[in-house]
């Protein structure tokens, strides 16, 4: 792909900026971006962008020819900190052992609770096109991996207490240095800092334990498996480390040989940066207050590790629109997994390509899904043209495939919401689904579902979960005689006109020009006349009748959608011929 303008796409920009860092760090060595992200409970769409920004520049970073690895760590050996809505209020018995060490939900088949939140996660990813290399956090503790990082991070233990020091003792109203190059962001409440949740636990304490000293790493107990501990003394000459817990245990081990416990957030998140060499890796809200492990973190990476920091943005909280009746069941905001039943992969990874990680945005999963994939179809066709913008182009790009290849993509994308409203009126019944779409276009007919799939899939779905069944288009069994009788002549006249008119006008574009015609020649106007204001008030009146003798409400899906999927001999017979 060609580079595209720094100017106009924050993709690219990056991109320029990490190769040039890299080449100034580790000259000839693969390029290192990394996320992370903690499987203590849904991973949802807000720690989607945690992934999908290094995702990005990563794969930019391909597309330029050069070696880069986007490294996912999963945090699965931070503690289990609490019970998330909808699971058994039991599982509080764990809490404080490892997310490894909880069991899985009540129902899973994974063997603990982190693999069970980790394996959505990672389906989703697959669907998304997110090549990544995946790390275990309790693989590399529990191996030893980290072993000569913990006792350096404990041998230095004074210098981490000092950097920490500086901040616990700061009025953080007054601001600690922030991240170069970044703009402050306003406040956000506590549901955006929960809903922003990216790496690690960024509450968790920094291990400045009473009055033993200061330890910057957190045992499990070898008894409760949980991190009620408290470290007692520690020998840097022998490792022996003594420590005791709330169970009641107490215990001396070397710390050489014992790979039982890790160390704390804002010491764990810098060592891992040095350990990988990363060069790029943003932060979510969650991190960019003062005296965050963000800020505390690199100064620990420079003065205990010898690395340093990784360049890279805050990103912005992401909302979500007309959610109330899939949380209300589920008790949380929406996954990859949930956007993914009812958009195609393309279209969400838009969502984030389009705006640059310091902007919000939201998800939409009620009527504003409908508008979102006119405004994708209409860049589509923009792209294709050649009239498209730069940055359009460049997120469009990034949103259909990446440097490894085009994502699966439906073959004849039939426009969003006429899909929705076929599939309301048949209630998902495929042959009349192909019928109505095989008239939509008498030209050029669709002849197998498969063309549409799987945006058709997709609408199904939406119509099915998320709109409320008051907003359902249920067809009427039987005329209206009643209001069929109550009609003037001029009523009267514009249904013949519109029955007079359906063999000749039968397809999505003829029926259109159809029912916007029929107020047009009733006021003796040509059928290609622009709309007057009289007109519009006539032709909204003309649409809501035909509402309610089809569908028994003042609104519904598109008229020429609604009378293709009716078809024409139930239309004559709800209209009264």
């Amino acid at each position: 792909m060609a580079q595209q303008s720094t100017e106009t796409d924050w993709v690219s920009r990056f991109a320029d900026e990490v190769i040039a860092e890299a080449e100034r760090r580790a000259p000839g060595k693969p390029i290192v971006c990394a996320s992370g992200l903690s499987p203590s409970g849904p991973i949802h769409l807000g720690n989607l962008r945690e992934v999908m920004t290094p995702h990005l520049v990563a794969d930019e970073i391909r597309r330029r020819g050069h070696a880069c690895v986007h490294i996912l760590s999963w945090d699965d050996y931070d503690r289990y900190r609490k019970v998330p809505a909808g699971v058994d209020p039991s599982w509080a018995e764990h809490i404080g052992k490892p997310l490894t060490s909880v069991p899985a939900p009540p129902g899973s088949t994974y063997r603990n609770w982190a693999e069970h939140y980790k394996a959505a996660m990672e389906e989703s990813l697959a669907e998304l096109g997110i090549e990544y290399h995946g790390i275990s956090q309790t693989e590399m503790y529990t191996s030893g991996a980290y072993r000569e990082q913990v006792l350096h991070a404990m041998k230095h233990r004074a210098e981490i207490d000092a950097v920490l020091g500086r901040y616990r003792t700061k009025d953080k109203a007054t601001g600690a240095p922030k991240k170069q190059g970044q703009k402050q962001q306003k406040p956000v409440d506590a549901a955006e800092l929960e809903a922003a949740e990216g790496s690690g636990a960024a509450t968790e304490d920094d291990g400045s334990a009473g009055g033993a000293g200061y330890y910057p790493y957190k045992p499990y107990c070898t008894v409760c498996q949980k991190d009620l501990t408290t470290v007692t003394s520690y020998d840097d000459e022998t490792t022996e480390l003594a420590y005791s817990c709330a169970c009641g245990h107490f215990e001396t081990v070397e710390l050489r040989e014992f790979d039982h416990g890790k160390l704390v957030w804002k010491v764990d998140w810098p060592m891992r940066w040095a350990y990988e060499g990363v060069i790029f890796e943003p932060s979510g809200v969650d991190h960019s207050s003062p005296g965050s492990s963000y800020v505390v973190g690199g100064q620990i990476v420079r003065e205990v590790f010898g690395g340093e920091q990784p360049i890279g943005p805050m990103y912005a909280f992401v909302g979500i629109s007309g959610m109330a009746k899939m949380s209300s069941s589920k008790g949380g905001v929406p996954t990859p997994g949930d956007a993914l039943k009812i958009m195609e992969a393309p279209l969400l990874r838009w969502l984030y390509a389009r705006r640059k990680p310091n902007q919000s945005f939201k998800i939409a999963f009620d009527q504003e899904i409908q508008r979102l994939y006119d405004e994708w179809d209409a860049l589509e066709r923009k792209v294709k043209d050649g009239t498209a913008q730069p940055a359009d182009a460049a997120a469009y790009t990034r949103a259909v495939g990446t440097a490894a290849g085009w994502l699966p993509r439906t073959p004849r994308p039939l426009p969003y919401r006429t899909l929705a409203s076929v599939t309301d009126v048949t209630a998902g019944h495929d042959e009349q689904t192909l019928r109505i779409l095989g008239e939509l276009d008498p030209d050029d007919p669709v002849t197998s579902l498969d063309e549409t799939r799987p945006r058709l899939d997709k609408a199904e779905y939406w119509i099915t979960t998320q709109v409320p069944d008051e907003q359902r288009t249920i067809v009427r069994d039987e005329p209206d005689k009643e209001l069929l009788g109550s009609l003037d002549e001029q009523a009267r006249e514009s249904l013949r006109l519109l029955l007079d008119g359906l063999d000749e006008h039968w397809s999505l574009d003829g029926l259109t020009t159809l029912v916007y015609g029929v107020p047009k020649i009733q006021a003796g106007l040509e059928p290609d006349a622009k709309p007057t204001p009289e007109l519009k008030v006539a032709q909204r009146a003309f649409f809501a009748l035909l509402y309610r003798l089809l569908v028994s409400r003042e609104t519904g899906p598109r008229l020429p959608t609604l009378l293709l999927a009716v078809g024409a001999e139930r239309v004559r017979r709800l209209l009264g011929e």
